[in-house]
């Protein structure tokens, strides 16, 4: 019997590019984990409906992502990527352009807190955020987007069950604790109005007020 995400997923055209892009990162031996098709999906939507030109994504990885992201954009959208290694930043900036939006994406390598840190003391605004990163920062991460926002930006957040263990009482790694503070932040912050879905491995969604 198929579960409800092999169901939805049926129903879809497989998407040539980034079915490429995830062949790509397993090539790489890369950590396969791309967001989830539906969620890539709603990614775009969102963008498209909030009419975000400003964007700020938390995790590069083989540019899967990004490449969802951008397909909302207008003509004058930009994307900013932070990650960690520059050989993951150098195979996404590939895949965007690719996907024809090489010009519209600037990725910064290195630890993702120096870089927020810097994005804040010059000065720049985001009016929507996606963070899929090392998830013990994630609480870290929530806060900079909060003060990076400009106001009704949207905060969305990938991985949330860490594949069941953040459901799990019998695990209480430095992972799992941080993306259960992460969830408590979402659901509980007096600035957001937010949901959790739980589909796939979870995705958080917040608008900043």
């Amino acid at each position: 019997m198929q579960n409800q995400e092999e169901y939805s997923e049926q129903l879809y055209t497989e998407d040539e590019l980034l079915l490429q892009v995830k062949a790509a990162i397993a090539t790489g031996g890369m950590p396969e984990v791309s967001i989830a098709p539906g969620y890539g999906r709603l990614l775009t939507m969102l963008v498209t409906l909030s009419r975000s030109t400003n964007l700020l994504e938390i995790g590069a990885l083989g540019g899967y992502s990004g490449i969802c992201l951008c397909r909302g954009l207008t003509q004058e959208g930009r994307l900013t990527s932070l990650e960690l290694k520059a050989d993951y930043a150098e195979l996404a900036q590939s895949h965007l352009q690719q996907a024809g939006f090489g010009d519209r994406v600037e990725y910064r390598i290195g630890p993702a807190l120096d870089s927020l840190k810097l994005l804040e003391a010059q000065g720049h605004r985001y009016d929507f955020f996606f963070i899929d990163a090392d998830k013990e920062n994630y609480p870290n991460y929530l806060e900079y987007a909060i003060r990076l926002a400009s106001p009704g930006a949207i905060i969305a957040g990938d991985n949330i069950f860490l594949r069941g263990r953040t459901l799990n009482a019998e695990k209480n790694g430095p992972a799992v604790q941080a993306m259960r503070r992460f969830n408590e932040m979402i659901a509980g912050d007096p600035r957001l109005t937010s949901t959790l879905l739980p589909a796939y491995d979870g995705l958080a969604l917040a608008m900043v007020k």
